[in-house]
């Protein structure tokens, strides 16, 4: 039996996971700040699975979340042997507008426990040699789109040099780069949606199975749907200036109301 690890895993894509792994049989360490949901997400999947599931409550914005889940990580009598760092949101209003504490708080969320947390799970993966992470990211990564792009471009950057670093030692590194996912991830960041085309949209669930195939195939980056695959060619293919100012405009429309 093998376990996987989740931050933010009671909502989202990182519910998904938590489903699809469950479902899969591998035991779960359950990661996220609400104790009461983790519980409840805890029962549900034992019930239903007949999996165990771990719950630890943690705040990866604070110092002592992140230790805490370091920690974890690193207790090789109780190896994880997939972690998924999903946990992170988003803030609404463009640079400058944002208050510098919550842009901080971001970069901790989504650069400094990523990186301290794939360190943590990949020393002892090595050693085994077996192991995965997977670092959920953004098609944000891809344009020039505020902090919030910036932060995600960094995670895919870092997933894939540390991949070609552990090359060969069985760990295996990806980046999940989705787009618009119905999620609570627009709400708690008090942005609006209605306005952002159907088609637009993914499913968490196939996101997940598209994702755990790529890693299975030793990819390092996964854009899980040909909507996007097709929208990451054109966004290659585009002059950075003329891509800025479409990306500026796009936020405007698709982004914060």
């Amino acid at each position: 039996m093998t376990t996987a690890l989740i931050t933010g895993s009671t909502a989202g894509i990182g519910a998904a996971f938590a489903r699809r792994l469950a479902a899969d049989g591998h035991d779960l360490v359950l990661v996220a700040r609400d104790t009461q949901r983790l519980q409840e997400q805890a029962t549900e999947l034992h019930d239903r699975h007949g999996i165990e599931a771990e719950v630890l409550t943690a705040d990866l914005a604070e110092e002592d979340g992140i230790s805490s889940v370091e920690k974890r990580l690193g207790d090789r009598r109780r190896p994880v042997d997939l972690l998924v760092n999903n946990a992170g949101f988003g803030n609404k209003g463009r640079f400058l507008e944002v208050s510098m504490a919550d842009e901080l708080r971001m970069l901790k969320v989504h650069c400094e426990a990523v990186l301290r947390l794939t360190a943590a799970a990949t020393a002892p993966m090595r050693d085994r040699g077996r192991g995965g992470v997977v670092n959920v990211a953004s098609v944000a990564a891809f344009v020039p789109r505020g902090t919030y792009g910036a932060s995600k471009a960094w995670v895919v950057q870092f997933t894939q040099g540390a991949a070609r670093d552990l090359a060969g030692t069985g760990v295996r590194l990806m980046a999940l780069c989705p787009g618009f996912v119905r999620t609570e991830f627009h709400e708690r960041a008090g942005m609006g949606t209605d306005n952002i085309p159907g088609w637009m949209w993914l499913d968490a669930d196939k996101l997940v199975s598209s994702a755990l195939a790529d890693l299975a195939r030793g990819r390092t980056l996964s854009v899980p749907d040909p909507r996007y695959k097709a929208l990451m060619g054109v966004v290659k293919l585009a002059p950075r200036g003329l891509l800025g100012g479409v990306s500026s405009r796009a936020g405007r429309k698709y982004g914060p109301k």
